[in-house]
């Protein structure tokens, strides 16, 4: 196993181009560390170096992609290098050994993947051979099967059931060592949890060297204190940092930063293959013919890219400047008392004066902010409609005037030397305001009522389409009573509706994505009322010539619409009263006609059985003619009253299409 590992490594190290005589590695001590909210730390190495220098970075393997993604060289070496063992695929380094351990295959098939290898077996018998195959065959047993081994041995053609082979041994010594290599290199990957990266920095002489890199960590936490006893309310705040590294943090300068960076892990370290297409043998064919397009621009020869070699060395050592003289990521704090904060581009940092000394594996809670801060008490009180009474929530309104950007975490009341309860604050801007609730105000009752009313502001026609113009009133009564005896200021939180505008009151103390702020104060022993307003406008259409006779009637009689517009739908009801009448007219005429018919017919029957000569049938004849001549009377009498149809429905319609007030 240990040759298997040795072998791995300096292959790897060949492989990466490191020196064949390498002076011993040597390991700078952590610092600086930089703990960020985001999951993720930067730590900073830092020391001397002298000559032709390799410095060990030590690394868990889960963190071997961070390090390459983000390590950074502050050094006066212009060629620095890193190299590490490289960690392919368990299954592809096991298919490069002469015998392939790859998938975990078991006897039978480890043996078929030896076609051809010559082995000595023990049956007892010993018997030597080369493998030809291994074969399944059935057994009288149903569903079970045997595995034969197939060796090609003096004699010719041998089978041997594995289960009568006591033992097995490779002719070939290096199939066995490589059998042993493969062993060891599962072992070894299974239980492998280290790795290190190999930091060449060649040069001369003693110089300093700072080595950066950012890899995943615990979240530094919070936690905070709050002191409402004292007049002017005092205010504490402690960051929970661990060290899960197999490394001791002695003297380190320890910074936390708060924000939310992008941060995410890429896969560095593992060798990547990509499938190739393969593409016939280009030796036979003819080739296609092909035209080219002509160029879009003209450049003149003497604008072309161009370099000598002499140009790229001073341009190489004029990029490699900049490193070498490269300040820390992470920008140095003044000393304080306590924590210092600072801005750090986006994000907001905390450098603890004093260095911190952490041991592997271990935690530490560290002061962060300490100082006077704006508080209030206040009840807080968020009602929801249908709630007959509930009692507001126990708070204060803080003013974050620490200079600071206080990260989210849980506060701990104290009120009159006890603890009063707990409060949780989202992350705090500096000079913004947070309510924060602790606790149940038990001796403050609050009961909220809903309502909500319609009203018609507006109406017009255009072109036969009525509007309605509407306003919604959206009302909500907040009533309190204050059983103690001091006086309380509630904070009322009102629901913001969708769409609608505060009416009453006009303005609110605090507005935010979801709700308005309103204060409120009630005297010991007394009760209050706040009522919120909110307005909402809607609107209606109709379109006249498309409703019934009697809710045109019915629009033409309601108070809630204008005279004038009532005066229009007057005559637009005597319009369609006219156009009724004469539909009703056309039926009418419709009707007598097919009765005189029905006549008609009944009359023509009667004579077919009397017969036409009789007294009787002279009769049913001469009504037959009167019939006749009542039909096309009829006739006329409806093509008059279509006539009047079309002109009353042409009056109707036109009226409507032109009516706009």
């Amino acid at each position: 196993m240990k040759r298997a590992s040795a072998f791995i490594l300096s292959f790897a190290i060949f492989a990466a181009g490191a020196w064949t005589q390498s002076p011993p590695p040597v390991e700078l001590p952590v610092t600086k560390i930089a703990l960020f909210s985001s999951g993720v730390a930067y730590f900073e190495r830092h020391g001397i170096v002298s000559g032709n220098s390799i410095v060990s970075l030590p690394f868990a393997s889960d963190e071997v992609n961070d390090a390459l993604k983000s390590l950074i060289v502050a050094e006066g070496s212009s060629s620095p290098s890193v190299s590490y063992p490289s960690r392919e695929s368990l299954d592809r380094a096991l298919k490069d050994f002469r015998i392939d351990l790859s998938g975990a295959p078991g006897v039978a098939e480890l043996l078929s993947r030896l076609r051809g290898a010559e082995v000595e077996i023990d049956t007892p018998q010993t018997i030597g051979g080369r493998v030809v195959s291994v074969e399944r065959s059935p057994t009288q047993d149903p569903g079970v099967t045997k595995d034969s081994l197939v060796l090609f041995a003096k004699g010719g053609l041998r089978s041997f059931t594995l289960d009568e082979i006591q033992a097995i041994r490779f002719s070939d010594q290096g199939i066995s060592e490589d059998f042993e290599r493969a062993l060891g290199l599962i072992l070894s990957s299974r239980n492998d949890r280290n790795r290190s990266l190999q930091l060449s920095l060649p040069g001369s002489g003693d110089r300093q060297a700072t080595i950066g890199y950012v890899i995943a960590a615990p979240v530094w936490k919070v936690s905070y204190r709050l002191d409402l006893s004292a007049a002017k309310p005092r205010f504490q705040g402690w960051a929970i940092v661990d060290n899960p590294t197999g490394q001791d943090w002695k003297d380190v300068s320890l910074s936390l930063v708060t924000g939310r960076p992008v941060s995410f892990i890429q896969d560095l370290y593992d060798p990547l293959y990509l499938d190739r297409p393969t593409i016939p043998l280009a030796i036979a064919g003819i080739a296609a013919a092909r035209s080219y397009g002509s160029s879009l621009t003209n450049v003149p020869e003497e604008e072309a890219d161009s370099y000598t070699e002499a140009e790229s060395a001073p341009a190489a050592k004029k990029a490699m400047a900049p490193m070498a003289a490269h300040a820390p990521l992470m920008a140095r704090a003044s000393a304080a008392s306590r924590a210092e904060a600072s801005s750090a581009g986006d994000q907001f940092q905390f450098t603890l004066k004093s260095p911190v000394s952490l041991e592997r594996g271990t935690s530490a809670m560290l002061p962060l902010v300490s100082g006077e801060i704006a508080a209030e008490r206040v009840s807080i009180f968020s009602g929801t409609q249908g709630a007959l009474s509930q009692h507001p929530m126990l708070g204060a309104k803080l003013a974050n005037s620490t200079g600071m950007r206080l990260p989210a975490g849980p506060i701990a009341v104290f009120d009159g030397g006890l603890y009063a309860g707990d409060a949780l604050l989202d992350f705090f801007p500096e000079k913004d305001s947070r309510l924060i609730a602790f606790g149940e105000d038990l001796g403050v009752t609050g009961a909220v009522t809903a309502s909500s009313e319609e009203e018609t502001i507006g109406v017009g026609i255009a072109k036969g389409v009525m509007t309605f113009a509407r306003r919604i009133t959206f009302s909500k009564s907040y009533e309190f009573k204050n059983g103690t005896a001091e006086p309380k200021k509630l904070v009322v939180e009102h629901p913001i509706t969708q769409g609608a505008e505060l009416f009453e009151p006009t303005t609110s103390e605090e507005k935010t994505a979801g709700v308005y702020r309103f204060e409120l104060a009630v005297a010991a022993g007394r009760a209050a009322k706040l009522i919120v307003k909110e307005r909402s406008p809607s609107s209606e259409t109709v379109v006249l010539g498309s409703i019934r006779p009697e809710d045109l009637l019915a629009y033409s009689s309601s108070q809630e619409i204008p005279q004038k517009i009532r005066d229009a739908l007057k005559k637009a009801v005597d319009l369609r009263k006219k156009l009724e009448d004469a539909k009703r007219g056309l039926e009418d005429q419709k009707a007598r006609k097919d009765s005189l018919a029905a006549d008609q017919d009944r009359y023509r029957r009667n004579l077919d059985s009397v017969g036409r000569d009789s007294s009787q049938g002279q009769q049913y004849v001469k009504r037959l003619m009167e019939a006749e001549a009542a039909i096309d009377q009829t006739s006329t009498a409806i093509t008059n009253a279509q006539k009047a149809v079309q002109e009353a429905q042409a009056a109707y319609e036109g009226y409507l299409a032109d009516l706009s007030i």
